[in-house]
């Protein structure tokens, strides 16, 4: 998630390496053979850490950060791609520059489904260059690719098209997403049925919060986190600050979660969720020790199964 503070950065278009960004609709067909699953499966937080080991070390190699416009964010974006690749999704990478250096956007469609009716889900690839950036926002990167998997080995063939997304320069003023945004005609934008976003989930001392800005959307995540028997909050720290804010701003219906950065705790939250009070839900926000130590597993389970309980619910 970006500061919230001024500095965004406008994005210089470079041709995109596959025409489907700019469009709405995609080729090919569901795998055959296969029935619609009816309920969404359980996401094994085991697979969604494996995930956030391997952005662990892709920073590590890379001098310490998963950064825009630096070697760590490119092998992580070619991570995430290969496993989508091998499952059956139809990638596309979209380049743009942005501060002097380039900038990539990772699209991958699922075959199949309506594509005039495109359940979005995304989060943002990179790190701020002080450190790996694995809960900010690893978290929500290897929770949507988890789901994403999840669809694949599923076979899922729901009536809406399915679509995700990791998004590049979010740090610097979720430049990726908006250029995105501002490059799909308005017939493309109408097609755009909801944008789920996921960014930071897996918050250390976490909290619950549900996006309020579709009815909708923020009715199936509540929905999901009734049956836990978990209470939520409406989400506020983030609002504006990332990658739905373009998608909402176009008039695209907007959903996600969160599980919290650098506000402090409450009491009343403490008493409800746990964790500690008088501490932030992520001491390590955008600092070095944001490291697969810096996890709530339970966060981080919760929120992935709610990534694909959302994923299956709005797109049947």
């Amino acid at each position: 998630m970006k500061l919230s503070v001024p500095g965004r950065v406008t994005a210089t278009a470079v041709v995109a390496t596959v025409s489907l960004l700019a469009g709405g609709s995609i080729a090919g067909a569901a795998p055959a053979g296969q029935p619609a699953v009816a309920a969404a499966p359980d996401i094994p937080v085991a697979n969604v850490k494996a995930h956030l080991t391997q952005l662990q070390s892709i920073a590590t190699a890379n001098g310490g950060n998963r950064a825009h416009g630096r070697a760590g964010y490119k092998a992580s974006l070619d991570y995430v791609k290969a496993k989508l690749d091998a499952a059956g999704f139809t990638t596309a990478v979209q380049q743009f520059t942005s501060s002097g250096r380039t900038g990539y956007n990772l699209i991958a469609d699922w075959p199949g489904g309506d594509t005039n009716q495109v359940v979005m889900s995304g989060s943002h690839l990179d790190s701020v260059t002080a450190g790996a950036g694995i809960n900010d926002n690893g978290s929500g990167s290897a929770a949507v690719l988890e789901t994403a998997l999840a669809v694949s080995r599923a076979g899922y063939q729901p009536t809406k098209h399915l679509r995700f997304a990791w998004w590049g320069a979010e740090e610097l003023g979720m430049v990726g997403s908006r250029f995105y945004v501002n490059g799909l005609s308005t017939a493309s934008r109408s097609r755009i049925s909801g944008y789920l976003n996921f960014d930071m989930i897996g918050s250390p001392n976490p909290g619950y919060f549900v996006y309020d800005d579709d009815p909708a959307i923020e009715k199936t995540f509540k929905a999901y986190y009734a049956g836990l028997g978990v209470p939520t909050e409406i989400e506020t720290e983030g609002d504006g600050r990332s990658d739905h804010a373009p998608f909402k701003n176009a008039g695209v219906p907007v959903g996600g979660l969160f599980s919290g950065a650098d506000y402090v705790k409450t009491a009343a939250q403490a008493a409800k969720w746990g964790g500690t009070s008088g501490l932030a839900f992520d001491r390590c926000y955008h600092s070095s020790c944001d490291t697969t130590a810096n996890i709530n597993d339970t966060a981080l389970d919760r929120n992935s199964d709610a990534v694909a309980y959302a994923v299956w619910e709005l797109s049947r």
